[in-house]
């Protein structure tokens, strides 16, 4: 190490070259870094979802979960199946173990579920997928009271403008599914004597394009291609039905109803009162979410004026003004640490030195900029923080450098002279010390559960940053004070002298502390060092108590608000789309007055933005409830609905979207036959903080206890929004076949065909028109589709021309269905979930106590029901489990790092006992700062552990030297490294403090989810080292006491 560092100091050229480079590659490449708000999270499941319309829920469980759970269930790395069996398909999670390839495990489920071959012949081809993201940018409202066809039109050419501009490669149409709807009645039917069957294959065997060949001629190869293909409902009216005896022909369109459309499907989208059509546009790779943006909104301004009178185009949900909005946020902090940082350097150093301190850290950032795309890292609110949270910490080695090389240098050294052998001096604590760090921040790359992947950023961009950082400090700052002249001449102006007074004055105060307070502790505490143990001791044992007592409780992941706010309405399963539509409407008059209400608030600011609804489908709470707690959330049907109103960015908003949400809460008041409403303002969830799985073979047990834990959660204060997962669905008629039917040669499959056929409708061909795949359907005219009577009034067809009325052949017995079935490891089960208040209660406590009291003895009279919790309680589990397991063995590895360097297998353990006294810290500054414990303050804790090692690292270093080089006792030299390493120990610790200071007085609902983890590094810093300073000295004598009373044994 001393050969490099003399390099570098010979040869300052090379220096300033490794120094120029890091900048330049660093520079350049940040402005290539994607940029998002979020990380994106690759979730390890596979989906297979299967479409089979028109079909209940039972039916998609019997003939496609249960198949498919069956087949795949044996395949190796799979961690749990859940399936959802819904009315019309059928959605199949596969959750893959960690460890497993997720694409090989992919393969090998599509191989399985492909080699079923009893899927029901309705069904169409299973989707087999994994959870990939794909973000939206912005959102496009083409909006307009016009007709619907018309609006369609135009949201078309716009999708495929926008889809054509360069940064832009995918977008999304929400709209209804074309079809052509060929409708017969019954009374034709007859007339004709005619069947579905017949007029499906006259249709099949009209519409179609067959290649016929090529003919070899002398000219050259001709090919041959029989052309029929309907297109339109105009083209298939024209097909030939039936030859009449006059030699007429009956044409589809004389017997049919032909409607070229939309599928009938309740759904209509309103944006601001108006009907309206959303086109979303996604980011996929490494495009940047700020160019697309940009890109859309010079297009909207270009467009706009072009669009036809009372078209207007809206950009909506934004993600480069959050993503510009949240950057700014924590560059602010990140520049306010930064200045901090250099003024407490300024004031503790040379004015010189500390520039040349602070160089590390461009230096540093610039460098873990340059490879953050090789980890897979973007620019996103994780990684600026982590950033910020690296701002002190990462001039800690160059301080310890500095300090030293200026130590030697006031000794009379020459500048080259001081700058190695002050450099060498320190180059193996510090090498080490940085290792430890990264050690103890590295647990969190292995954290399991769905948020492991978003906390492996925390370590990536701390441990590059920590690298370039060991490099700069051995290599470039060595060799640029080495050739750093003393200024004589910096006291003849006027402000260096000034600055010259203030820092002898901070100086002197200094060492005046140092002698007449800190020595004297220190002494007493060696003296007594068996009381000095004891106080430690005592104090970690009280902060394990303040959290053990729920004094400071535990809150895994705090909210993170967004800047939409989404009321969800629900009527029974079943309930047309008129009467969903009462309720919405009641709900959009609500948010009129929210809007009217904020506006006398707050005259001067714009908060209401924009207000889309939907009837008949709730797609962006869909969006943002899939979270890792809840990855197939879907909500949709003509008895849900939904009203967002997007808000102005956070940062501009005097109000936080859940006070927003509670006014509009108040102001909705409750809606007649509502079965529930909900208001959700959250940007990323990891599922309900309360979510309790149930699952039996046994369906009656399963609904019994259910009905109980519900009635029962709702005795706790704070507890709401409490709902199940079970819903009574549909009322559905179940046909048997009568004895009578034999007789006529009617089987199942041609009764089922038929009511099938006529009254979901029989799919006769797909064709692709444009970007559109439009189906084909033959069925009963809509009139005839209405009532139980037209079912009774049905005839079933056998033979030639032979007509039975269906009430002679089959019997229907009326109940009531599903409307989703949920399975979990092939077992039926319902999951009970419910929202907590934090500023009442704390969903961990509270799942805690109901499970004692409730669950347990509940679940004794019901032997054959399991429970597990689920939800945020599950990512909760799996992250601080792992957490806690990388934990312990980080600590290990960190023993062995000091243990080597050092030759002891006992003075690892001594500066390893300042580890426990960043908890404290952690603990005193979350009871400071009144904020309750998250997982980021675990993360933090756990990233302290390495922090707080190293000024004890130099501690116990410098111990050894004094008693090396210098021959002092024990106690002398425990006196003497104690008040040397006071400064330097000192000035780590408060740049530290100073770069999160920023952070831990953010205000910003936006940041306030970061802010824990910022409260434990510089709380727990502060404390440490206190620690250090006292108690690592004790520990050391202590040691060597009883290295004394042992003799030898230990060595």
């Amino acid at each position: 190490m001393k050969n490099i560092i003399r390099w570098f100091i010979a040869n300052t050229v090379a220096a300033n070259l490794l120094m120029g480079f890091i900048l330049i590659a660093g520079f350049f490449t940040l402005s290539r870094l994607r940029m998002e708000v979020f990380p994106d999270i690759a979730i390890p499941i596979i989906n297979v979802s299967v479409i089979y319309p028109g079909a209940s829920p039972e039916d998609i469980e019997e003939s496609i979960c249960v198949k498919v759970e069956e087949r795949v269930q044996g395949i190796n790395g799979l961690k749990r199946i859940t399936s959802s069996s819904n009315e019309g398909y059928g959605s199949i999670n596969i959750e893959v173990e960690n460890g497993y390839d997720i694409d090989e495990v992919k393969d090998e489920v599509k191989s399985q579920v492909d080699a079923i071959t009893s899927f029901p012949d309705g069904a169409e081809k299973p989707s087999i997928r994994s959870f990939d993201g794909q973000p939206e940018v912005i959102t496009i409202a083409v909006h307009g009271k016009v007709d619907e066809v018309s609006l369609l039109s135009i949201a078309e050419k716009i999708r495929d403008e926008v889809s054509d501009l360069p940064n832009i490669t995918q977008t999304r149409l929400g709209k209804k599914p074309r079809e052509i709807s060929i409708e017969v009645s019954e009374n034709t039917l007859q007339k004709y004597s005619l069947s579905f069957d017949y007029i499906a294959n006259r249709i099949k065997s009209s519409s179609m394009d067959v290649p016929g060949g090529a003919i070899e001629t002398y000219d050259g190869e001709i090919l041959i291609r029989s052309k029929g293909q309907a297109y339109t409902g105009d083209d298939f009216g024209l097909i030939p039905v039936l030859s009449m005896s006059d030699g007429s022909t009956l044409l589809l369109r004389d017997i049919a109803k032909i409607n070229d459309g939309f599928q009938d499907v309740d759904y209509e989208i309103k944006f601001n009162s108006e009907p309206a059509k959303l086109i979303r546009v996604y980011r996929t790779g490494e495009q940047n979410a700020l160019d697309i943006a940009d890109a859309v909104h010079h297009y909207l301004e270009k467009k706009q004026p072009l669009m036809p009178p009372g078209i207007s185009l809206t950009p909506m949900k934004d993600e480069s003004v959050i993503l510009r909005g949240r950057i700014k946020l924590l560059t602010d902090n990140a520049y306010l640490g930064l200045v901090l940082v250099l003024i407490v350097l300024a004031l503790f150093l040379k004015p010189k030195l500390a520039a040349w301190v602070a160089v590390g850290i461009p230096i540093s950032f610039m460098g873990g900029f340059w490879l953050l795309p090789v980890f897979d890292v973007s620019i996103n609110m994780i990684s600026l923080f982590t950033f910020i949270l690296v701002l002190g910490i990462v001039v800690d080695d160059a301080i310890v450098v500095g300090e030293n090389i200026h130590i030697f240098r006031k000794r009379g050294l020459k500048a080259a002279d001081a700058a190695l052998e002050g450099a060498y001096q320190v180059a193996k604590p510090v090498i080490f010390a940085v290792l430890t760090t990264m050690v103890t921040f590295s647990p969190m790359i292995l954290v399991e559960g769905a948020l492991g992947k978003i906390w492996r950023i925390i370590p990536v961009v701390t441990i590059l940053v920590l690298v370039f950082s060991l490099i700069e400090s051995l290599t470039i700052l060595p060799a640029h004070l080495a050739h750093m002249n003393e200024d004589t001449n910096e006291k003849d102006n006027f402000i260096s002298k000034w600055w010259a007074n203030i820092q002898l004055s901070i100086h002197n105060s200094l060492q005046s502390f140092i002698k007449n307070i800190y020595e004297p502790t220190l002494a007493w505490a060696l003296a007594h060092r068996a009381n000095t143990i004891s106080i430690a001791v005592s104090i970690f044992l009280i902060s394990i108590g303040i959290v053990a007592s729920g004094i400071l409780r535990f809150n895994f992941f705090p909210p993170l608000e967004a800047d939409i706010v989404i009321a969800g309405v629900e009527y029974p399963e079943g309930t047309p789309v008129s009467i969903t539509k009462n309720g919405l409407d009641q709900v959009e008059q609500s948010a009129f007055k929210l809007k009217d209400t904020l506006e006398v608030l707050y005259p001067e600011q714009n908060i209401f933005i924009n207000m889309v609804s939907t009837a008949g489908d709730q797609p962006i709470k869909t969006q943002s409830s899939r979270g890792p707690g809840n990855l197939d959330a879907t909500f949709f049907g003509s008895h849900l609905a939904e009203c967002v109103i997007e808000l102005a960015p956070g940062e501009e908003r005097p109000l936080g979207t859940k006070e927003i949400s509670k006014i509009w809460r108040e102001l909705t008041g409750s809606i007649p036959g509502v079965k529930q409403v909900t208001f959700d303002s959250d940007l990323f969830t990891t599922g309900a903080p309360i979510e309790i799985k149930l699952s039996s073979i046994n369906r009656e047990d399963l609904k019994a206890v259910t009905s109980v834990l519900k009635d029962r959660l709702q005795t706790y204060a704070g507890v709401f929004d409490i709902k199940d997962s079970f819903s009574a669905g549909k009322d559905e008629i179940k046909l048997k076949l009568r004895p009578e039917a034999q007789n006529y040669g009617i089987t199942m499959s041609s009764l089922a065909r038929q009511v099938r056929q006529a009254f979901y409708g029989d799919e006769v061909q797909r064709i692709q028109r444009g970007r559109d795949e439009v189906k084909v359907f033959l069925r009963y005219p809509k009139a005839e589709r209405v009532s139980l009577n037209n079912l009774e009034q049905m005839n079933v067809r056998v033979g030639n021309n032979i007509e039975v009325p269906l009430g002679q052949v089959a019997q229907g017995e009326l109940s009531s269905g599903y409307s989703t079935i949920t399975r979990t490891d092939r077992k039926r089960s319902i999951n009970i979930t419910a929202d907590v208040d934090l500023t009442e209660a704390n969903a961990n406590e509270i799942l805690a106590r109901f499970e004692q009291e409730h669950i347990k003895p509940l679940l004794e009279d019901y032997p054959s029901i399991g429970y597990s919790f689920e939800g945020e309680q599950r990512e909760q589990r799996d992250t601080l489990g792992s957490l806690y397991k990388n934990f312990v063995l980080a600590l290990f590895v960190v023993y062995i790092l000091l243990a080597i360097p050092f030759k002891s297998y006992l003075q690892p353990l001594i500066i390893m006992s300042a580890i426990p006294f960043g908890f404290t810290g952690a603990v005193i500054g979350h009871l400071i700062m009144g904020m309750n414990l998250a997982v980021l303050s675990i993360i933090g804790i756990v990233a302290l552990s390495g922090v707080v090692v190293n000024d004890s690292l130099v501690m116990v270093d410098f111990i050894n030297r004094y008693r090396r080089e210098e021959g002092k006792t024990v106690m002398e030299a425990a006196l003497a490294a104690g008040p040397r390493r006071f400064r330097p120990i000192l000035l780590t610790s408060v740049t530290t403090f100073v770069g999160l200071f920023p952070l831990l007085i953010e205000k910003s609902v936006q940041a306030k989810f970061l802010v824990p983890m910022a409260i434990s590094l510089a709380f727990g810093v502060l404390f440490a080292t206190l620690i250090t300073l006292l108690l690592v000295p004790t520990s050391y004598l202590i040691i060597e006491d009883i290295k004394k009373y042992f003799g030898d044994i230990t060595k």
